[in-house]
């Protein structure tokens, strides 16, 4: 959320938590508090805002940061990634991540202030696949595959892979290629775990046809609206 367009992502948090904004008429204090600039009312210090531009970017996640604005634990948050940054000649509007990575987990994430469009990325049914490589604490082999795929029901959900293939063993362990076509809380990790072992490294390298790609750890870029539109189903 940002005043009058032009507040950074920071600056937006701070007069979040210093209890200025009004959305809809009411006072929030949580920075990540669903908001929808142009439908929302959104009012700071008395002064209603206008909405920014759409931003949809890309983010290389390091391992290590958690993906949330602030952390009671004072834990790194994925916004560091943000720190300074500029589109253009102006400071980012304020964005959110679209989907989660946990703490343990890298790769890519995306962030956007278009609620309409991250709500049709995440959406179980109509989202798109999300592909990971993974590496795990044993040399796999096809049992092990064939269990990752045909799922498990564990604390009453069911953990399935929509596809699972080795990329290559090396010693005592394998990296495998997991796409997912739902995203269920540390779904891959609980999957890996009931079948007896332990993921050791997670990194997502694709959501749909976007590629990681060459971005480095904590390098993040904005995407082209040919990728928007493919991601979003447009």
């Amino acid at each position: 959320m940002s005043k009058r367009g032009l507040c950074s992502r920071s600056e937006a948090a701070k007069l979040v938590l210093a209890r200025r904004v009004r959305v809809n008429g009411r006072l929030i204090d949580d920075p990540e508090h669903p908001c929808d600039e142009h439908a929302d009312r959104i009012v700071v210090d008395g002064e209603t805002t206008t909405a920014a531009e759409p931003v949809y970017l890309m983010l290389n996640k390091p391992r290590g940061l958690v993906c949330t604005a602030r952390d009671e634990r004072g834990r790194d948050t994925v916004y560091r990634c943000f720190d300074g940054a500029l589109l253009g000649q102006q400071p980012l509007p304020w964005i959110a991540p679209v989907g989660r990575l946990d703490k343990a987990s890298e790769g890519l994430l995306l962030f956007s202030n278009d609620p309409e469009w991250a709500a049709r990325i995440t959406d179980p049914e109509t989202g798109p696949d999300k592909t990971y490589h993974v590496q795990i604490d044993t040399v796999a082999d096809d049992d092990l595959l064939l269990a990752l795929r045909a799922g498990v029901r564990e604390d009453g959900e069911w953990l399935a892979a929509k596809s699972a293939r080795i990329l290559r063993h090396g010693g005592k362990t394998s990296w495998l290629e997991i796409i997912l076509d739902e995203g269920r809380n540390r779904q891959i990790r609980r999957l890996v775990d009931a079948c007896g072992f332990k993921v050791l490294r997670l990194v997502r390298v694709a959501i749909g046809e976007l590629l990681l790609g060459e971005i480095p750890k904590g390098g993040w870029r904005e995407l082209n609206m040919c990728e928007v539109r493919k991601l979003g189903g447009d």
